[in-house]
């Protein structure tokens, strides 16, 4: 028998994010190339290159090869500053992050199954290239590229080995049922876009619309537009916006995804050290102005999710249910580095509408429903069940 388990190329390293720290999250306000250093700063490396000279003379033990020292060596400086946010990013998670932000990666477009004995198998997306390429659902994978897939390898593994830069080709070899020998099949990688938000209507309300949103990214509002659309036109009269687990992600989007909601006034405010406060005004073009709201919240609702929920509740245009948030309140710019390494640098706090300050406070929920052992092994939501209950109070 099959594990019940489907995993997408898609999408499963979309939690990234949750990586960087407790489900912390970011909110980036901007993308910066970094200029390379001058000779003087160069020259003030002097003492570490003494140092490291030395280690390479006389280590006893196996001395790091490449970039692994200076990565370390940032590292170590970094953790000077003390700042859980401000951090440095290896080429391949940064490629990862790049493309979660973007909301879209060069893959083939496939799902992926392990069987009890360890085995991949594939069953190609509808119209996407790996269907395109020849793939048919059941081929069981066998090597990418070359490289033999053993029955013990993480499926994560896998997964980095058939993604890519979009355009650049990978050679699958499969096993298919029928066929005398292994075929190999050349797959250029696409787009394949990663949505962060789901969306439907209740049946237990049929007129309450959900929306999931799980990141904050370049596509977020747009797919919010078109739940706005489509759960209207099925009958929803209010609506609940999920925002647990959901560690932030861009701040520009942030302001979008409050702007939906909002006609006027002000989304957050940011204070910088040397530039003072900078506002970010509501934006016009709503789509859900007036309809009842309750926003979910958890203890993993962090960044530019709080941003949307502060200014929410600020304004009291949202209910706000659920446990109390992360406390994630500064602001980071992302800086790509030349080997296509990231450095992401705390450069601001930001504060709700009111000038109440989220960085290591969290918002406190409206109404507080916590979620037990027994809830999760029984699979209950009583979060959901209460924003429910509320909204249908409200009538």
């Amino acid at each position: 028998m099959q594990i019940a388990i489907k995993i997408a190329l898609t999408t499963l390293i979309a939690l990234f994010i949750f990586i960087m720290g407790a489900g912390a999250g970011y909110a980036v306000r901007d993308y910066v190339v970094d200029d390379q250093p001058d000779e003087a700063e160069l020259n003030s490396l002097a003492l570490y290159w003494e140092v490291w000279h030395r280690v390479e003379e006389q280590f006893y033990g196996e001395v790091p090869n490449g970039p692994v020292a200076t990565y370390g060596a940032i590292r170590g400086a970094l953790a000077t500053l003390n700042d859980p946010y401000t951090l440095f990013i290896e080429p391949e998670p940064a490629a990862e992050e790049k493309a979660q932000l973007e909301g879209r990666f060069g893959g083939i477009g496939a799902f992926i199954q392990r069987d009890e004995a360890g085995k991949v198998i594939l069953d190609p997306m509808p119209d996407q290239a790996a269907e395109k390429a020849g793939l048919l659902k059941g081929d069981i994978l066998l090597a990418v590229d070359g490289r033999p897939v053993t029955p013990d390898m993480p499926t994560e593994d896998i997964i980095k080995w058939i993604k890519g830069e979009i355009g650049t080709p990978v050679t699958i070899t499969v096993e298919r049922a029928g066929a005398e020998k292994p075929l190999d099949i050349t797959i250029a990688r696409a787009p394949i876009e990663t949505p962060s938000a789901q969306w439907r209507i209740l049946e237990e309300a049929p007129k309450i619309g959900y929306i999931q949103l799980t990141s904050f990214t370049e596509r977020s509002n747009k797919e919010l537009d078109r739940a706005f659309e489509e759960l209207s036109q099925q009958g929803a009269e209010s609506y609940i916006l999920d925002l647990r687990n959901n560690g932030g992600g861009l701040l520009e989007t942030a302001v979008d995804v409050a702007s939906q909601f909002l006609r006027e006034g002000v989304v957050l405010r940011e204070d910088r050290k040397s530039e003072g406060e900078r506002v970010y005004d509501v934006r016009a073009g709503g789509k859900a102005l007036d309809q009842p709201l309750v926003l979910l919240v958890n203890g993993g609702t962090a960044s530019a999710s709080e941003i949307v929920a502060g200014a929410l509740q600020d304004y009291k245009r949202a209910t706000l249910i659920g446990e109390k948030t992360f406390g994630k309140g500064s602001v980071q710019l992302i800086y790509e580095l030349s080997d296509a390494s990231r450095l992401h640098v705390t450069v601001a706090k930001w504060f709700t509408p009111n000038n109440n300050a989220i960085d290591g406070k969290g918002l406190a929920p409206d109404i507080e429903v916590l979620i037990s052992e027994e809830d999760r092994a029984n699979n209950r939501d009583p979060q959901l069940e209460r924003a429910i209950s509320f909204l249908k109070e409200e009538k």
